[in-house]
């Protein structure tokens, strides 16, 4: 005879999907078109426990399920979430011409999605207007995904930037289409000829690799990155910013670097792939999404001797201009916040690791960004005795509570939007085109 569960004992955990930030799509999924300036469980999410992937892109986002099932939702206007129309979905919902066809990985760019399926085939679909489909001669959208059928070999790793695309195969080789970073290029290195790979709108095998076997590829706005099973890590692309992680200043830094017989490449600098010594061994701080980063290991020990951790960074996401990251099983944010896409409750940039007071309770499984919003799946925490009174949930910190009882407040006065269309707002979340 099994033995009832007394009242003061724990209930199981359940796992939860939250989302908050820019919304103006409704690509939180939440069922409406409104910021969130705090993480808001998706209660309406089918069986967030079986959730194995989560990622964003410019107003859309995207979760696979340990089925190899996919669900999308926000905006649709080129047909971008797969649906067979052009509709914004302001719910998660299944991408009913993939269903039977288990999905391994999906990669959100601006306004398009690649997705692997666990045979190793690529799909794309949404806009084309500069050949980030992968299908040359095709639409300038697709609102069905299609399969890439110039890519033969079984891929193993996708990867998707504002207007291009990458893939790893199982055999290391890496290909990129999309001609998203051909202007990069043409002012890095004016009148010279870029790489085909570049320019490219079908998969052109990323030269400057042949040397190594890469394992992953990841992708930000406008420059690439690629992972070796030895543990090394190449970039290419744009570098106004220092996204590339090196500073090439002269042609003779160039033909310097180059005589390194362990460095691969050779050509004009920043077009073509290039070895960061600094991020050897990269391979264990790394997961794959839309828009990640690889974080070097003395990089990883100097923001946990900040925040006063043992553990490592266990997880990392890089949206446009802010980042998560689950540390020790707690979910973590900074940057860019106009949005509230940091989840403390307010649209201040936070410049420095901060935990997510709403979710210190739970324990993060995994996190993913969009340009401008952000998705995290935790456990939640068992159901504790139920104490009369009891503030078990109170936030640590005064400032957090104030500014979780404002955005109750603000929600109450807001109306149901969830039919308001795109023309009558006032403001796109930030994340326009023409700002970028």
């Amino acid at each position: 005879m099994e033995r009832e569960p007394s009242a003061s004992e724990a209930a199981p955990a359940a796992a939860a999907l939250f989302a908050w930030g820019a919304n103006s799509y409704g690509q939180l999924g939440l069922g409406h078109k409104e910021d969130v300036l705090l993480p808001q469980q998706l209660n309406d999410f089918f069986k967030p426990e079986c959730i194995r992937r989560i990622t964003g892109g410019g107003g859309h986002s995207a979760v696979v399920t340990d089925g190899g099932g996919l669900f999308v939702c926000g905006l649709n206007k080129d047909g971008q979430l797969g649906l067979g129309h052009t509709e914004d979905v302001l719910y998660f919902t299944a991408c009913p011409s993939l269903l039977g066809c288990p999905i391994q990985q999906v990669a959100c760019g601006w306004d398009f999605t690649i997705i692997l399926t666990e045979s190793g085939q690529v799909l794309s679909c949404g806009s084309n207007s500069f050949g980030q489909l992968g299908v040359p001669h095709g639409p300038r959208r697709c609102v069905v995904p299609q399969a890439m059928e110039l890519l033969r070999e079984k891929v193993v790793c996708i990867a998707a930037g504002l207007r291009h695309a990458l893939a790893a195969t199982a055999s290391g080789i890496v290909f990129q289409w999309g001609t998203g970073l051909a202007s990069s290029g043409r002012r890095l290195c004016p009148g010279q000829t870029l790489p085909p790979f570049l320019t490219a709108k079908e998969p052109s095998r990323v030269t400057g690799l042949e040397n190594s076997k890469a394992t992953c590829v990841l992708a930000g706005s406008d420059h690439s990155a690629s992972l070796t099973e030895t543990g090394k890590v190449f970039t290419w692309g744009r570098a106004d910013y220092g996204q590339l992680g090196r500073k090439l200043e002269s042609r003779e830094d160039w033909k310097l670097q180059s005589q390194d017989p362990s460095h691969p490449c050779s050509g004009p600098p920043k077009n073509m792939p290039s070895f960061l010594p600094c991020l050897t061994g990269a391979a264990e701080f790394c997961e794959i999404g839309a828009v990640f980063q690889f974080l070097p290991m003395k990089n990883l020990r100097f923001l946990e001797k900040r925040l006063g951790f043992s553990k490592v960074m266990e997880l990392v996401s890089c949206g446009s201009e802010h980042n998560l990251a689950v540390i020790g099983g707690t979910c973590y944010s900074w940057g860019w916040n106009e949005h509230g896409m940091c989840g403390d409750g307010s649209e201040a940039d936070i410049r420095a690791p901060k935990p997510v007071q709403a979710l210190r309770s739970s324990l993060g499984l995994l996190v993913g960004c969009g340009a401008g919003h952000s998705l995290a799946l935790c456990q939640l925490p068992a159901l504790p005795e139920l104490v009369t009174g009891s503030s078990l949930d109170a936030p640590e910190d005064a400032q957090d509570q104030e500014a979780m009882d404002k955005e109750r407040s603000r929600k109450e006065r807001q109306p149901d939007t969830s039919t308001q269309t795109q023309s009558g707002r006032s403001r796109n979340g930030g994340l326009g085109t023409e700002a970028l």
